[in-house]
């Protein structure tokens, strides 16, 4: 359970980072390369995120011989999840389609960064 807090804070530190960035590049400095969608983007990240993060973190603590299984099955969902987010709205016909892409994978790269971040982390203290 402690591990699930700590993983909280930590994505919720990101996510504030993040939205600083973008509101600071939206209201100051080229507001053009911010998609009007950019703050479900980013929400559908942070529940996302943590809806995964803290079931795997769930899952490893009950089985640590499948941590690896698990943390990659959950970045397999993430995935999938991302691909049926911008299929949903492609399908509802989002103005600025190449804008809105382009805003949507860089955060999934940050969020995966955080993903890769916790996954190293997670695997030192199982290796030994």
């Amino acid at each position: 359970m402690q591990s699930i807090k700590i993983l909280t804070v930590k994505l919720l530190i990101l996510s504030i980072i993040i939205g600083g960035v973008i509101y600071v590049i939206q209201n100051f400095i080229m507001p053009t390369w911010i998609h009007e969608h950019v703050w479900k983007i980013l929400s559908f990240f942070i529940i996302l995120t943590w809806v995964t993060s803290a079931f795997s973190h769930y899952l490893v603590n009950l089985n640590k011989e499948n941590s690896v299984n698990i943390i990659l099955g959950a970045v397999g969902v993430r995935f999938l999840a991302s691909l049926g987010f911008i299929a949903i709205f492609l399908f509802l016909g989002v103005e600025n389609i190449i804008l809105f892409v382009v805003n949507f994978f860089i955060i999934y790269l940050f969020y995966l960064l955080f993903d890769m971040y916790g996954l190293i982390t997670n695997l030192r203290p199982i290796s030994k």
